[in-house]
């Protein structure tokens, strides 16, 4: 499953920079956070206009001021950039019925912030943050802003895909890939992952499960997701299992 058939239409970019956070040892002392909100130009009045105009279902899940003030402290990123601002005024933000789960400062249906899924992910040995990961969706995709460690071109979103087991990249700024969520046409560009039924089934899902498959959707045997079974796993296991298993195929491991 490649990219080439899911983005089918252009979107705009409204101009609103997304910083990305790397959060490495070499950038300590960390800023305070009365420097990382903006209260003159807030990302937040872009963020809600784009889901006021959105054409796929949107839920933004109520904010808690304490976690959104320590996820946005960790994070290290404005509240004038659309990143920030999520994490600052949202619990996260889902999608599609709850297919994607884009991360923000946590809730009771996404029990995990920007930060603290992050950590322990996402550094790399040579000290660049590699990726930040953004979101993930139920069939085990994750979203991720390439910090140096997935290509050359920083600051761009990439897809990791279930399906093949591979990294891809969308050519999607962060702000771009939140108007695709928003807007786009998900359907197209999860054609090989979704089943038929797939939202009943993902109503019963919550924010911290990933549905598993057998056989594996990169196997031969696993290509119609439709014949497979499906089970609802721990995304924290998933993420481990498919990057070991991603390690493996590429001969790291």
């Amino acid at each position: 499953m490649m990219n080439d058939h899911r983005l089918n239409r252009p979107l705009q970019l409204l101009g609103v920079a997304c910083l990305l956070a790397t959060n490495v040892a070499a950038q300590t002392p960390k800023r305070p956070l009365e420097e990382l909100i903006n209260t003159r130009e807030p990302g937040w009045e872009h963020v809600t206009a784009w889901i006021d105009s959105a054409t796929n279902k949107v839920e933004v899940l109520p904010v808690t001021e304490s976690k959104a003030r320590e996820t946005l402290y960790e994070a290290q990123v404005t509240t004038r950039s659309p990143m920030g601002a999520i994490v600052f005024n949202s619990g996260g933000i889902l999608v599609d019925h709850g297919w994607i789960r884009i991360l923000g400062s946590g809730h009771p249906k996404l029990n995990r912030t920007l930060h603290t899924w992050n950590v322990g992910k996402t550094l790399f040995k040579e000290g660049n943050a590699g990726f930040i990961l953004v979101a993930d969706d139920a069939a085990g995709g994750f979203f991720a802003i390439n910090g140096g460690g997935l290509g050359k071109d920083m600051g761009k979103t990439y897809y990791f895909d279930p399906a093949a087991l591979a990294w891809e990249p969308l050519d999607l700024t962060y702000t771009q890939f939140l108007l695709f969520c928003f807007e786009g046409d998900l359907a197209a560009f999860y054609q090989d992952l979704r089943w038929k039924d797939w939202q009943q089934d993902v109503s019963t899902l919550d924010g911290n499960q990933v549905f598993n498959f057998f056989p594996m959707l990169y196997t031969t045997e696993g290509k119609d997701v439709n014949k497979v079974s499906r089970s609802k796993v721990p995304i924290e296991e998933h993420y481990s299992f498919t990057l070991d298993m991603f390690d493996k195929v590429n001969g790291k491991k």
